[in-house]
């Protein structure tokens, strides 16, 4: 598997190639987003690991110029800022998930492998885009662990077990609910604010 980094971070660049080497795979990294896509263009990439803030083009546009030339490979967004509108921004442009800063190998690891199975899932089955930043593959895994679920779940549980990130499952329970697939539940707690649950309808 050849995974395209693109981090300004010399740092995060090596321990990034440290992980991937560690697990076999086979790195091209670069130093900006012009560079990326350029190297992108030359190669045969199988997965793409972006950074937000990095000179000369920033992670927003360099994952709207990889999704101009490819509709399928998964674009992981490395990046510390969790806020949602961020995340919105990004799935716009094409991203498919997010790996959150610092980078923890075990994470980083299972995320990869689980991206080469959707997107080979997505070869396999001629994969559409629902919308921009999440395949039908990818809806279809949040959907088939919703209807797997006795009880309605909170989207921490349904994040740590598809394996996807928050924004991805936030976007995805989003669609399902327009769709009118799932339904949200007001949980109210002892202490706290009230939590939202999900269950499939």
């Amino acid at each position: 598997m050849k995974i395209l980094v693109i981090d300004d971070d010399k740092s995060v660049r090596y321990m990034l190639k440290e992980i991937c080497d560690f697990a076999k795979w086979k790195v091209i990294a670069c130093s900006n987003g012009k560079e990326g896509v350029e190297q992108f263009i030359k190669n045969e990439i199988d997965i793409v690991l972006v950074d937000f803030h990095m000179p000369v083009m920033d992670g927003l546009m360099t994952v709207y110029e990889i999704r101009r030339l490819n509709r399928e490979v998964p674009i992981l967004v490395l990046t510390v800022d969790e806020r949602q509108e961020i995340a919105d921004l990004f799935l716009e442009k094409g991203a498919t998930d997010f790996a959150l800063k610092p980078i923890k190998a075990p994470d980083l690891i299972s995320r990869i492998q689980l991206h080469k199975r959707l997107f080979e899932a997505t070869k396999t089955k001629g994969d559409v885009f629902v919308t921009k930043g999440m395949s039908q593959t990818t809806l279809s895994h949040v959907s088939v662990f919703l209807q797997s679920c006795i009880q309605p779940c909170a989207i921490a549980e349904i994040t740590k077990e598809v394996g996807l990130a928050y924004p991805t499952v936030y976007r995805c329970l989003v669609h399902l609910i327009q769709k009118g697939k799932v339904r949200t539940i007001v949980s109210y707690q002892k202490i706290g604010r009230p939590k939202n649950l999900y269950e499939w309808v």
